[in-house]
């Protein structure tokens, strides 16, 4: 297929998976369709993340291969809607579960009868009959249990196997051997005209078993819902209706109904309906849910506000910018959603496992059958039999499945409740390896607000027919094209002086050096010494002392040229974060080194680097550059995570082992980010690596435990040491405690 094709993607919502080895059947059906470039299926949220290529496959195609394999698959609906069926689900599996349970009950009471030490525990008669037995065990057996068989023989068609084959082979040999035994009792009562002794048998077993898996289940989805809490949050977090004015009149609608343009009213106390801008009025807004800073944020006319974000006191009327599933929260969800649903590196070792595991089962139980029936308890068919139900229900993979995708839903969805925004699962499992961290700059380490410190101009300005005011105006004019942080306090200062802004004609940004513009009939170039270099402008060397002066205190000085002559430099400082110094030595404490990569020159990054205490530093980097530099630590042998808020760093972003982008900056670093950090802290730096490894370190758990559970479960039941209704609650168990286990990660601390 042609690397070059742009993939669609789509998320179906999947139904009838039991274990691991349904979601890797559907996962490796998708992916053998022509045109599909990527399929990814959690068995934790039901879904499949499918990316394809429309012109050889549709939906449609998607949909009907899944309903091949004997599942069920529909576009991914809204969260309202799955959050309903879900309590349908959990429903309906409670009332399978009581009646199940009703009806199980006194085939457990009747089981009791068969140990010496219960002699002393009354047992209705009636219990003791074979028929009554039967007909307690029967709708159990086939009418709750009908699920099992309707998997079962999905798989078997589809040449595979899951767990739902283990329950049926299980429960269906324990019920069909006690219906034998049945029949064979009551044809001899009939033959010798009186009661023979009832034989032993096992519809408690299967019934019993049915009822434990169920129990399990019902506690897995309960579990699941739990786990996506993270998604829900968020959802709250979403205003239902706005107030627009439309026609001179103020009207409440829909969320869904406003578009861009719109003027929303937004009263005291209400959510922010959408993203825009503040054209009227004056508040505070809690920005808390999307910055984790608990001081309201004052807004007035020309302040952007954010969806979600809520209004304390003022009355505001914002136009809206951002509408629907383009808001920073319906993005957050979003990148959310994706994370919870993708698959972590580590889950293929799961996957594997599970993909071989039903078959060995069975084989493991066959050879514990014939072990058992022709050399431990010769012609015993009842106890072979039993000890290989105990082998098939002990072995069910579903904590297997289970141990990776719950944790990876937990884990992202904590970390999206501190402002860490995880791309997907890959990202959260590579984080935890990063041994080097580089660090932008301006906007990362800094506050990426300078602001104007000093105005040099140069001797002999009338010669050349200029006056101050007449430079400065020029500067300003020409720099208020320019999107860079530094332009923005340097025209901010010399407006605050008093100097008028004048129309530019031309503008052109040159990444790395400056700018070039042309304003009122006046050439400029504003920027490094190495664009003058470049253009064959000379300094003089009392100049250059200045800049150096300038630099050594940590201030980034600008050189104006106009007209071809040099006319003078501005310098604005950029202080560090009050976060910066503490999270370098939260990094340095954790044995990653730290680095900082920017385009400013040598001296003013050493004086800010010393002061955010980064030993190590690449200056004067071109932003086409960056990224070579990230590849050079990358050929050391390092593990490098980029750091960087701006368009410029998003070569270096993507080109990382990992990327994060400061959730403050640029859209496009964002999008090229494997994480983003909405606070703008660099702590969040570290808290993010936290939440990587206490998500690993999870995984690794439940995997030890689900891997050692059917390591160790499966001799000790063929040994003869578990009976079959102790092995299916054990199996119940131990699913329910992987889940338990990840939920723990949604009370990290961070």
């Amino acid at each position: 297929m042609n690397n070059q094709t742009e993939f669609e993607q789509t998320t179906l919502q999947i139904t009838g998976m039991t274990c691991a080895a349904c979601a890797a059947r559907i996962e490796k059906g998708l992916n053998r369709l022509p045109g599909v470039n990527q399929a990814t299926v959690n068995f934790t949220m039901e879904t499949a993340m499918v990316d394809f290529d429309h012109a050889h496959v549709s939906v449609a195609d998607l949909t009907q291969k899944v309903e091949q394999l004997g599942y069920h698959a529909n576009e991914k609906r809204s969260e309202e809607a799955v959050a309903i069926d879900k309590q349908r689900e959990i429903k309906q599996k409670k009332q399978q579960l009581l009646l199940s349970a009703l009806l199980s009950l006194p085939l457990l009471w009747s089981m009791v009868s068969h140990f010496s030490f219960t002699s002393w525990i009354y047992i209705p008669e009636f219990l003791m009959n074979p028929w009554v037995q039967l007909a307690l065990a029967t709708p159990v057996q086939f009418v709750i249990g009908r699920s099992f068989y309707i998997g079962a023989y999905k798989a078997l068609r589809n040449r595979s196997a899951n767990m739902d084959v283990l329950v049926v082979l299980g429960t269906s040999a324990a019920y069909l051997y006690s219906l034998y035994k049945t029949i064979d009792w009551s044809t001899a009562v009939e033959a010798h005209g009186h009661a023979k002794h009832a034989p032993d048998l096992y519809y408690e077993t299967s019934a019993i078993l049915i009822t434990l898996i169920l129990l399990g289940k019902w506690f897995e989805v309960l579990a699941k819902g739990r786990s996506s809490e993270a998604i829900k949050k968020l959802l709250g977090l979403q205003a239902k209706t706005a107030n627009v004015i439309r026609d001179g009149e103020l009207l409440t609608l829909p969320i869904e109904a406003v578009i861009v343009g719109d003027h929303v009213i937004v009263k005291p106390g209400d959510k922010i309906p959408v993203d825009g801008q503040v054209i009227e009025g004056y508040s505070t807004i809690d920005e808390s849910m999307l910055t984790g800073e608990s001081i309201p944020v004052d807004k007035q006319a020309g302040d952007t506000v954010i969806g979600g974000t809520v209004n304390r006191n003022g009355s505001l009327t914002i136009q809206a910018t951002k509408v629907g599933a383009e808001t920073a929260l319906a993005q957050i969800i979003k990148v959310v959603e994706d994370a919870q649903g993708s698959k972590a590196p580590i889950q293929r070792v799961a996957d594997v496992i599970s993909g071989i595991f039903v078959p060995i089962v069975v084989g493991i139980a066959l050879v514990t059958f014939i072990v058992w029936f022709l050399w431990v308890t010769p012609g015993e068919f009842a106890h072979a039999l039993e000890k290989a139900i105990a082998v098939l229900v002990i072995a069910c993979p579903c904590a297997l499945g289970l141990a990776t995708p719950t944790s990876i839903m937990a884990g992202s969805g904590r970390a999206a409740e501190y402002g860490i925004l995880f791309k997907g699962g890959e990202q959260l499992e590579t984080l935890h390896k990063i041994n080097t961290v580089v660090l932008d700059k301006t906007g990362t380490v800094t506050k990426g607000k300078p602001e104007l410190t000093d105005i040099l101009l140069a001797e002999g300005l009338a010669a050349q027919g200029l006056n101050e005011t007449r430079v400065l105006q020029l500067i300003a004019s020409a720099e208020n094209h320019s999107e860079h942080p530094l332009a923005s306090a340097i025209v901010t200062g010399l407006v605050a002086k008093g100097v008028t802004l004048l129309a530019v004609e031309q503008f052109q940004a040159i990444p790395g050096f400056g700018i070039q513009a042309k304003v009122d009939g006046s050439e400029i170039l504003i920027g490094t010494r190495r664009l003058l270099q470049r253009e064959g402008i000379a300094i003089s060397s009392s100049v250059s002392a200045a800049m150096e002066a300038l630099e050594n205190d940590g201030k980034t000085a600008m050189l104006a040229v106009i007209d071809s002559h040099y006319a003078g430099l501005v310098a604005v400082a950029d202080t560090i974060k009050e976060s910066s110094r503490e999270a370098v030595a939260g990094l340095l404490q954790a044995g990653i080194e730290v680095i900082m990569l920017t385009g400013d020159n040598e001296r003013t990054a050493q004086a800010i680097a010393k002061q955010a205490g980064i030993t190590r530093v690449i200056a004067e980097v071109l932003p086409d550059g960056k990224a070579a530099e990230i590849k050079k630590l990358q050929a050391e042998g390092k593990l490098v995570a980029m750091v960087g808020d701006g368009i410029n760093d998003a070569p270096a972003i993507a080109t990382a082992d990992v990327g994060i982008a400061i959730g403050t900056g640029a859209d496009i670093a964002m999008e090229a980010a494997d994480v983003t950090l909405m606070r703008g802290e660099l702590t969040s730096i570290t808290e993010a690596i936290a939440m990587s490894r206490r998500t690993m370190a999870n995984i690794k758990q439940n995997l030890v435990w689900a891997l050692g559970y059917n390591t160790l479960g499966i001799p000790v039941a063929a040994i003869g040491l578990l009976a079959p209704w102790v092995a299916g609650a054990a199996m119940a168990l131990s699913s329910v405690s992987v889940v338990l286990n990840a939920l723990r990660l949604q009370r990290a601390k961070l």
